[in-house]
């Protein structure tokens, strides 16, 4: 098509421009990304569910003109975050990926017919293997340089499954182009990280831009260093690629599949590229933020879909807040000694999280065999801990990418039997003993003393380790070890004791409750910031941790666990209060017992958002018999009758079929009562 005939196009397909829609909110702008645009698209039955078609490309054009609509591009942005000149209102910034041909042939005519600026996102590896290796015809007219006539053989390669050689792929003399027509700026959509590689001793390839790769011939991983020198190399070889083709050096990377992490979009700023595009979460951005968030647009939507993603989170159906409803899963229940029994637990497993239709699963990462809650083992590579299996990164991404569930990881905050028995004595949370002395506080839980640096330093690493091994998770569920008794811990008035998260000594050791609720808070915080540096930063990674319903019935019990329920309101992304009432110990019935702690967190928070109720599914006195599965669906409606959204519960033996699924999906789905997608 011409460059008008696809205006024309535009302007009979839209006719009058739609109604006024949503706003983008003042000062931020809405991030688009957008892939293939051809003139046949099928919407919703397209071999290609990320093409969009020209008609619908063209009438969101036309929509956004009529309806005061503004895109933006990178530079204005910038313009923004110095401070300078403000985002106009209603900012858009059209973003395409791949460096696709149809960004010349369709895209790029619009841009110019509309006067609209975007930014291309080049996989510069892509294009390095279809230029060089294709029978093309190499001339001044269609690759901008002087080069002789010359024939090469067809080299493709492999987008949306199947081979694509350079008719797909714009050349280095449209690139140019479109660069000096001063509408088009050029980021970096990586070199080589455009794919999967392997990131588990059981065989699933992930993003290669935030995995370790595993090698089956030595049974390692990358290390550290050898993996952000690859990362470096890639960023370089694209940004020095697209900076030879444009005389421009892009300032901007736009991550395959929106997978990155803090630390390599670390690495992309130090080679020259500061500006961090995903895709995920609200496409809304402010100028200011360290990484732009994308809508991706799929099934070719009409401009009133397309415009939709502005709404704000509190008027959007979609972005309401959504329900948690989560499966709390033991990892030792997966595993078996035998590999093949452990595969065909988890495909147990992933049939029952599919079936129960919960958002989440808060999974074991530690290992537990003999259930006294304290990590001797665990299910990840790390630098302290003997690893039981290397399954925790399978798992996980099975849930997810099988399950379609966010996976959280369940980790201790304290209890951790290092192997040095004699370290670990003197590290530990400790009391005054008989003599005056400190010794090692004598509970359940074995735990490090959070007031030594030592003890930060190795629950640290412990931590990051867990988010180079799993970096697809989307959370971590803080396990309830972390607690600190009226007579602990002496360890704070060591000489070498610091202020959890910071290098400040402590000189004052008569902590009060309140004190002794933040210092284990810091320590949490300091810990789960090294988790998050590691994993996907699309995935928008929440904190939770486990509260005692104690505290809830009696705010002075504080004293004796060192938690607070509005402490942690304000500390956590989630917080899963223990609402198990024979764990607890009352003598109530058990539904008294759970009114009155839904009414003490109504009372306290004011809401119920952001506060899940776990509910036992095992009665832990005695033989430890399971609760009826339709008790547990009817303590799960009652609560969401009081206006509770959000659930889950503990355990879970999918092995066995405990407790049922059927009464259980009934209580916990989010297509049940009351709630539905």
């Amino acid at each position: 098509m011409t460059r008008l005939s696809l205006l024309i196009t535009g302007l009979l397909l839209t006719g009058n421009a739609l109604a006024a829609f949503p706003e983008v909110p003042d000062g931020e702008f809405m991030a688009l990304c957008y892939h293939d645009v051809r003139d046949d698209v099928i919407a919703g039955r397209d071999a290609d569910p990320y093409a969009v078609s020209t008609a619908r490309l063209v009438a969101w054009f036309d929509w956004m003109a009529a309806n005061g609509w503004q895109p933006v591009s990178l530079d204005q942005i910038a313009e923004a975050r110095s401070g300078g000149t403000q985002l106009p209102e209603n900012a858009v910034l059209l973003t395409f990926d791949d460096g696709l041909a149809s960004l010349h042939s369709h895209v790029f005519p619009l841009l110019e017919a509309f006067d609209y600026p975007a930014l291309f996102a080049l996989q510069t590896g892509w294009l390095e293997t279809v230029w060089q290796g294709s029978e093309i015809t190499y001339t001044p007219e269609n690759f901008g340089d002087n080069s002789a006539e010359v024939k090469k053989t067809v080299t493709t390669v492999t987008y949306n499954n199947q081979p694509l050689g350079a008719e797909g792929f714009v050349t280095p003399a449209q690139i140019r182009e479109m660069q000096d027509s001063g509408l088009v700026e050029f980021a970096s959509h990586s070199h080589d990280l455009h794919r999967g590689i392997l990131g588990n001793p059981q065989g699933n390839s992930q993003p290669a831009a935030i995995t370790r790769r595993f090698h089956p011939e030595t049974g390692e991983y990358e290390s550290d260093a050898a993996f952000r020198q690859r990362i470096r190399e890639d960023l370089q070889s694209s940004r020095a690629m697209i900076e030879s083709l444009t005389g421009r050096a892009p300032r901007a990377i736009v991550w395959p599949y929106g997978a990155h992490s803090r630390e390599v979009d670390a690495i992309a700023a130090e080679v020259g590229m500061p500006w961090s595009f995903s895709l995920g979460g609200t496409p809304l951005n402010t100028p200011q933020a360290e990484t732009f968030s994308r809508a991706l647009l799929m099934d070719d939507p009409d401009p009133v879909e397309v415009a939709s993603a502005a709404r704000p989170a509190g008027e959007h159906p979609i972005n309401q807040p959504s329900p948690q409803r989560a499966v709390h899963v033991d990892l030792d229940y997966v595993y078996d000694p035998d590999p093949s029994q452990t595969n065909s637990n988890l495909g147990i497993l992933l049939d029952r999280i599919k079936a129960m239709e919960v958002r989440t699963v808060y999974l074991q990462a530690f290992a537990d065999p003999d259930g006294d809650g304290n990590a001797a083992e665990v299910y990840f590579p790390n630098r302290h801990l003997p690893v039981r299996a290397d399954l925790f990164n399978r798992v996980a991404w099975q849930l997810r990418t099988r399950a379609g569930v966010r996976v959280y990881a369940w980790m201790p905050l304290l209890a951790f039997d290092l192997p040095d028995a004699e370290r670990k004595r003197g590290l530990s949370v400790s009391r005054v003993g008989s003599d005056g002395k400190a010794v090692p506080a004598q509970a359940d839980y074995r735990r490090l003393s959070p007031f030594l640096p030592e003890s930060e330093q190795i629950v640290g690493e412990i931590y990051a380790d867990l988010g180079r091994a799993a970096s697809g998770i989307a959370g971590v569920l803080i396990h309830d070890d972390a607690y600190l008794a009226a007579h602990e811990d002496q360890s704070a008035c060591r000489s070498e004791a610091q202020w959890p998260g910071t290098n400040t000594p402590i000189t004052d050791c008569d902590l009060t409750p309140k004190r002794k609720t933040q210092a284990l808070i810091d320590f949490g915080k300091a810990v789960t910031q090294r988790l998050a540096y590691q994993v996907n930063h699309s995935l928008d990674f929440r904190v939770g941790r486990n509260l005692y319903a104690r505290v809830v019935l009696d705010p002075s019990a504080e004293a004796r666990f060192a938690q607070s329920l509005p402490a942690f309101l304000e500390a956590y992304d989630e917080t899963v209060l223990m609402a198990m009432p024979w764990l607890d110990g009352t003598e109530l019935p058990a539904d008294v017992w759970l009114d009155q702690l839904a009414e003490a967190v109504e009372s306290q928070a004011g809401s119920f958002e952001n506060v899940v109720f776990e509910l036992q599914a095992r009665d832990w006195r005695g033989e430890g018999r399971w609760v009826a599965s339709e008790t547990l669906r009817d303590w799960m409606e009652r609560l969401m009758r009081r206006g509770v959204l959000n659930l889950a519960y503990y355990p879970d033996d999918f092995l066995n079929d405990r407790p049922r699924l059927a009464p259980t999906r009934e209580g916990i789905s989010l297509n049940a009562f009351p709630h539905r997608r």
